[in-house]
């Protein structure tokens, strides 16, 4: 077994060639794939941004269950969807650490470290010139053709969580130990996700507790300085429409996401806008102003590890990521998952004649 990594030790990523021979026919370790979009990041060093002993599954129905993993960690890279056909999700990738060599303090041979990549740089930007002769099994199992002649299926670090972990109950109290002791997060963080977790259940408990414990958190909330109940109900009656707004969004725009309140005008009474959930996870961000990252058009759904075009693009933002924070049966998962976001949630920034935001 590997030796577990913590938050903020350096690696470096070991040579394609030294990684190919750990690799198996599927072009695997321990079920989870090396892609074609990890070679970029070959050779170059990076602190550990989370050890990624859990991840969230979304292969099966809602409600999202967490999944133990072993000796893998994040880096703050993500997947830029080159050799599947223009994924544009950017997953944050999984590393096994027999991927990884670690750096053993600030030595001469540590000079020129280089930082994680600007989140441009991870999707996207890289060209791939197609599987050689020492890689063409790993690019063989990207795409699976459909017999029926459907939508084929990608096979992805992604779509393989199911088969490449094992499952993982919330109440199991190894995880929230090792979100701790790895870094993950902090021991307040531990409990402020506690008090969370026993309050937003109590609220649901079918004894009427539901509206008035909403209240009371939001006439309290000035005293922590959060946001509203992050898991307030929309205002739409279910089976209306739900407003849209089109502001083509491109990236590099500065935006500022609209308040809760606002927001809660736009979707129905189970969170919902034209087929896309709101999510609590993006209460923290109400009210403050990011850069567009980038327009979502398809992404490969990790249930039917089909490629999904979108009616409609929608939008992530740099440097904002699911945080697990309010989340059941996934806390604190170290994924750092993009959010998407509908255009109505958002809203220009405008500049004045000095170039700053108005």
């Amino acid at each position: 077994m590997e030796r577990k990594l913590k938050v903020g030790e350096w690696v470096e990523v070991r040579s394609k060639e030294e990684i190919l021979k750990t690799l198996d026919g599927r072009g695997m370790f321990e079920g989870i794939p090396f892609m074609p979009e990890m070679y970029r990041f070959c050779g170059k060093r990076f602190k550990v941004h989370k050890r990624a002993h859990k991840t969230c599954d979304y292969s099966t129905p809602y409600p999202c269950y967490t999944r133990w993993l072993t000796d893998t960690v994040h880096l703050s890279t993500r997947c830029g969807g080159e050799a599947h056909d223009g994924c544009q999700a950017g997953c944050e990738l999984f590393w096994k650490t027999a991927w990884l060599k670690v750096v053993n303090g600030p030595q001469p041979d540590v000079v020129g470290i280089q930082p994680a990549p600007a989140a441009d740089d991870c999707i996207g930007t890289y060209q791939l010139t197609g599987p050689g002769p020492d890689d063409a099994h790993i690019w063989a199992s990207i795409k699976i053709p459909d017999p029926e002649g459907g939508k084929p299926k990608y096979m992805c670090q992604m779509s393989e969580v199911p088969h490449s972990t094992t499952p993982l109950k919330w109440w199991d109290i190894r995880q929230y130990v090792e979100d701790w002791t790895s870094g993950n997060v902090s021991l307040w963080q531990l409990v402020c996700g506690f008090v969370w977790t026993w309050y937003y259940n109590l609220s649901q408990a079918g004894i009427g507790l539901g509206r008035p414990m909403r209240s009371l958190y939001n006439l309290l909330r000035p005293l922590w300085g959060g946001s509203m109940f992050p898991r307030m109900p929309g205002m739409i009656a279910e089976g209306q429409p739900t407003p849209t707004v089109s502001l083509n969004l491109q990236p590099g725009e500065l935006v500022r996401v609209k308040s809760h309140e606002e927001i809660l005008k736009t979707i129905t009474l189970y969170n919902m806008n034209r087929g896309m959930t709101w999510d609590a996870e993006l209460v923290p961000y109400c009210g403050k102003e990011f850069r567009v990252l980038k327009r979502v058009t398809k992404i490969i759904d990790e249930r039917s590890a089909k490629m999904i075009e979108m009616k409609t693009a929608c939008i992530i933002l740099d440097n904002v990521v699911c945080q697990a924070r309010y989340s059941d049966h996934r806390m604190f998962c170290p994924k750092a998952m993009y959010p998407y976001w509908r255009e109505i949630w958002l809203e220009r920034v405008g500049t004045n004649e000095a170039g700053t935001a108005n």
